[in-house]
């Protein structure tokens, strides 16, 4: 059964290691320059430390990248630089653009990879979360999660940013709406029309208010995350041919929360 690196260990990582482990599988994970939050996460998850990154590439058949859009391009140098020539699985929220590029820095080694995205939270029961992945490895890397919590799936083994741009679609509409509704509603704030607005809600767009409380939520818990992936949003429909202003703003707004 083949070794599997997760860096890093964030609560959707820590999830998809932990439903590796749960299956059998050795899950390593890098404690150097992590914080005392990452080490209690993968010790819940039943992860390995391996220490620095390094080590966790030299002892791993399997890396999977989960970390935030703007560092997924620093994860796969710092993979590389160990000279890992396994699986590496790129399970990021970032555009096509950016899969090419990481593909092009884990190829330097000799590494293969796998384009992932993740729609939906934190895996606890199969139902949860779908991990969508494309390349010519996508079925060897969905086979590493039959049995477990997580719901691999391939979107293409022809195309090698299929399961990005997948992701940036769906997002795309989720967050970047959330992201207007929380604007529009500051805006109504700030003009002194939020009592009338929240009525007219509740009288034409009932359970639109309950969505805004959700949006405000996980923004308040998230939102520094989502600012990287809105901008990787924007490149993807820029590189579609359709208008990148909306995700832009959508950045902002959630730069701001």
């Amino acid at each position: 059964m083949a070794t599997v690196g997760v860096l890093h260990p964030g609560e959707m990582g820590a999830a998809l290691g932990g439903g590796l482990t749960a299956a059998g599988t050795r899950v390593l994970w890098a404690s150097e320059g992590r914080s005392a939050a990452s080490a209690a996460r993968a010790d819940a998850a039943g992860l390995e430390d391996a220490g620095s990154v390094a080590q966790l590439a030299g002892a791993s058949d399997v890396v999977l990248s989960v970390c935030p859009p703007h560092a997924a391009r620093e994860v796969a140098s710092a993979v590389a630089g160990a000279g890992f020539g396994g699986l590496f699985v790129d399970a990021n929220a970032v555009s096509p653009a950016t899969a090419a590029a990481v593909a092009a820095i884990v190829a330097g080694p000799g590494a293969r990879y796998v384009d992932g995205g993740i729609v939906g939270p934190p895996p606890r029961r199969r139902a949860d979360a779908r991990l969508f992945l494309a390349g010519g490895a996508a079925h060897e890397a969905a086979a590493l999660f039959a049995g477990t919590v997580v719901d691999a799936r391939v979107v293409s083994a022809d195309d090698a940013t299929a399961a990005s741009a997948l992701k940036m679609a769906y997002a795309g509409w989720t967050k970047g709406s959330a992201a207007l509704l929380l604007a529009v509603r500051a805006a109504a704030r700030e003009l002194g029309v939020e009592d009338e607005l929240l009525a007219e809600w509740e009288r034409s767009q009932p359970g639109l208010e309950e969505r805004w409380d959700a949006a405000a939520r996980a923004a308040a818990a998230k939102g520094w995350r989502w600012t990287g992936e809105m901008e990787e949003i924007a490149d993807t429909l820029r590189a579609a041919g359709q208008p990148e202003g909306f995700h832009r703003a959508a950045a902002e707004v959630y730069r701001r929360r």
